[in-house]
């Protein structure tokens, strides 16, 4: 079977670590897989190194100045259709927005639902749910809202989780790694994804503001914040806001592959409080690494986390409970077994009988 995967960016974005994840445990499984992509800022290849048996196909996408987000989603699209040759495999599987309105028709995975304003965005993410010839979702929760938004029934196959890496991080093979990231941050609160408002942002730099009365010596730690969005209002927002409260972050910006378990596992504590998530596999690595995990109050994370997580619905509840595990850590156990129990192969395995039952259905090419 030969397929080809697609994603928007060869950056770190959560859509393209699963993309690459699901694509290497597919060739391990037996598949030919090949990964689409858009080769922005000039990447050839992707934020790591890809397993030799995935072809990595990246699209050269020259960047424009002064070109607004509306048009560089569009052109996006255009590159990635131009470039792209479905005739060469017999499934076409989109990973987002972008990739699934380059590739239609094709089978489209909707990692969470986003909100768009301007109309351009606004069709194209219509789109990208409707047309596709099958869905995925990776979490019960997502498929729900788009049966309740459309009247479709996605195909819920969870994510995977690079357990045993993380896992070797906070074990004695990365003391070296854990004893660099606190020596230069100290005690630390980390949260991964930059500042932007889907990642809540604000409204955990009001919680860390309530925890630094009782906990000045901890540090709030933001790496991460690839993104085609231009968050510039909300990030000067952010600033404003950190300025009135008197208190400072340490902005990492995007971290090397090779030393993020480290800093995962090092941190005191792992805040994620996303307004909207589909998984949350940033948060199942922490868990993997015994880092223990506040998470905003959402549907989708009580689906996935159960009881592994501290939940928290506001910033005051989100202070108290991270000042809660900095002062009491919880038992690490729980939260590395559920990582555990998410695998790779799994979703591959899954894929795979998806892939199938789309093309014994014959509609011909997925």
């Amino acid at each position: 079977m030969r397929i080809a995967l697609l994603t928007y960016s060869t950056k770190p974005r959560g859509g393209v670590v699963h993309t690459l994840a699901l694509a290497e445990a597919l060739s391990r499984a037996g598949a030919d897989v090949d990964v689409w992509t858009l080769g922005r800022g000039g990447d050839s290849t992707f934020y790591r190194p890809v397993d030799p048996a995935v072809g990595v196909r990246a699209v050269p996408f020259p960047e424009v100045p002064g070109e607004d987000v509306g048009a560089r989603i569009q052109r996006s699209i255009a590159v990635l259709r131009d470039a792209f040759t479905p005739g060469d495999y017999d499934v076409v599987h989109a990973q987002d927005c972008i990739s699934a309105n380059a590739a239609l028709p094709c089978l489209r995975t909707i990692h969470h639902l986003d909100t768009f304003t301007t109309p351009a965005l606004v069709a194209c993410h219509e789109r990208a749910v409707v047309e596709p010839v099958g869905r995925v979702c990776v979490s019960e929760s997502v498929a729900a809202e788009v049966k309740a938004g459309w009247g479709l029934t996605p195909t819920v196959i969870p994510n995977g989780v690079d357990a045993d890496r993380f896992a070797r991080a906070a074990g004695p093979a990365g003391d070296a790694d854990r004893a660099m990231w606190r020596s230069r941050l100290g005690p630390y609160v980390l949260a991964l994804g930059g500042i932007e408002p889907r990642k809540g942002s604000i409204d955990l730099l009001e919680a860390y503001a309530l925890i630094r009365r009782r906990r000045p010596d901890v540090r709030l730690v933001f790496a991460g914040g690839e993104t085609l969005f231009d968050y510039r209002d909300y990030r000067a927002a952010f600033e404003r806001r950190a300025a009135e409260l008197g208190v400072h972050h340490e902005m990492l910006g995007v971290v090397d592959e090779d030393v993020l378990p480290g800093l995962v596992a090092g941190a005191s504590a792992m805040a994620f409080v996303s307004t909207k998530e589909g998984f949350g596999l940033a948060a199942m690595e922490a868990l993997a690494a015994g880092v223990p995990v506040v998470a905003r109050d959402l549907p989708v994370l009580r689906e996935v986390f159960g009881d592994a997580v501290r939940f928290a619905a506001e910033p005051m509840a989100m202070g108290g409970s991270l000042a809660s595990v900095l002062a009491e850590p919880p038992d690490p156990a729980p939260g590395r077994a559920l990582a555990a129990s998410y695998t790779w192969e799994a979703a591959a395995a899954a894929h795979l009988a998806f892939y199938a039952q789309h093309l014994s259905e014959g509609g011909g090419r997925a």
